[in-house]
């Protein structure tokens, strides 16, 4: 019994922190889902951790290039997609102690959930995988990744025409799912949680080029 007593702390953790987060959403992927236990404090931020390459996706910019070159999508958006979803903690064991809680909870460091993963998957090289491998494995994580933006670029209208970037469609539908990308790239106006995430891709932007370039 006592080997299972580091679990059910990390258990209670996560409860007790989904309590105090309340109704918080966010999305990754496709479809909303709770939120996760908050990250810590952004590096740099007051009271916040310093920077360290365990916290910075740029560690993971050689996967970035390769896949979404492989992907014939932008490595500056996947990368900055890696940057939106790094708010929370992207550790194996918490993930999974919360989507004992929570099943449909994303998982890896692009917080895809499985229905968005198993669609992705279909003829590709990693069609054999399986979505429960992303919290081990991040370079499965990211290749997930830039194909579903290449598969939500196949349905972007030719000639969009709202306000936004393809760049920040593909981000939009990222975040809020294809249909609702479609509307946004129609002229509809992004909601509180879409307009966020869109908000937080372009404060990512200058690094996640940064990141790739390197």
């Amino acid at each position: 019994m006592a080997a299972r007593r580091p679990l059910r702390r990390l258990a209670a953790t996560v409860v007790a922190t989904a309590a105090a987060a309340g109704a918080l959403t966010a999305c990754g992927g496709t479809g909303d889902r709770a939120a996760p236990p908050p990250a810590p404090a952004s590096p740099g931020a007051p009271g916040g951790p310093s920077p360290s390459a365990n916290q910075d996706p740029a560690r993971f910019a050689p996967q970035v290039v390769k896949h979404a070159g492989r992907a014939k999508i932008d490595a500056q958006l996947l990368m900055a997609i890696l940057y939106n979803e790094s708010y929370k903690p992207h550790d194996p064991a918490l993930e999974r102690a919360w989507q004992r809680m929570k099943p449909d909870s994303a998982f890896g460091i692009a917080n895809m959930h499985k229905a968005a993963f198993d669609d992705t998957k279909q003829g590709r090289d990693f069609a054999n995988r399986s979505w429960d491998e992303l919290p081990d494995d991040p370079g499965l994580a990211v290749e997930a990744a830039a194909w579903y933006l290449h598969d939500l670029a196949a349905q972007l209208p030719g000639q969009p025409s709202g306000p936004y970037t393809r760049n920040e469609l593909l981000a939009l539908g990222y975040n809020a799912g294809a249909g609702n990308m479609s509307a946004f790239a129609r002229g509809a106006k992004p909601g509180p949680q879409a307009q966020s995430y869109l908000d937080r891709l372009r404060a990512n932007w200058a690094k996640a080029g940064q990141a790739v370039k390197r």
